[in-house]
């Protein structure tokens, strides 16, 4: 009887795992369903000509922009006394015109190598230090981020995003 318990409860806990997930498992994605051919014109469709709302200045404006995620993490080392008292950890994106991502993968590095020069430098003038994640802290590091970049690609970088942002103390 004892060697049975662990493996009826290990199926109560299955049953009960495949059952929340059903439970819990989100609807079909009906955009799928509704065009499963892909992407034709519907003659039924509101043109351009019939939208007064004024939503095409917003989408246009989102569609200006490609973002471009940069493959790899930044890690920046906290220097306290002489001694590394913390990490930073970060990710970043490029804002840049359409059709510049490919350009910017190609000048990663350098890319790469001014980004980590802003960092040590705001990490040396403790903007990593305390409440980092301070409006007035963020800003300032995404500024000199934005400069950077626009020195380096030059100006089809529009901005610089920051994705990611953990700390971790020693």
């Amino acid at each position: 009887m004892g060697k049975l318990i662990p493996i009826i409860l290990a199926l109560v806990g299955l049953g009960g795992g495949i059952g929340a997930g059903m439970a819990l498992r989100p609807p079909p994605d009906e955009t799928a369903l509704e065009n499963p051919c892909g992407d034709m014109e519907d003659p039924n469709a509101p043109t351009a000509e019939d939208d007064d709302t004024g939503d095409d200045a917003e989408a246009a404006e989102e569609a200006a922009f490609d973002y471009v995620k940069l493959n790899n993490q930044f890690v920046v080392p906290v220097v306290q006394d002489g001694r590394v008292g913390s990490l930073v950890v970060m990710s970043l994106s490029i804002e840049v015109q359409p059709g510049q991502s490919e350009m910017v993968y190609e000048r990663e590095p350098k890319l790469r190598d001014a980004f980590l020069r802003v960092m040590f430098d705001h990490a040396n003038a403790g903007g990593f230090d305390g409440a980092f994640t301070n409006s007035n802290q963020m800003d300032v590091l995404r500024r000199a981020l934005r400069e950077v970049a626009q020195k380096t690609i030059g100006p089809t970088a529009s901005d610089v995003l920051i994705l990611d942002i953990v700390r971790q103390d020693a």
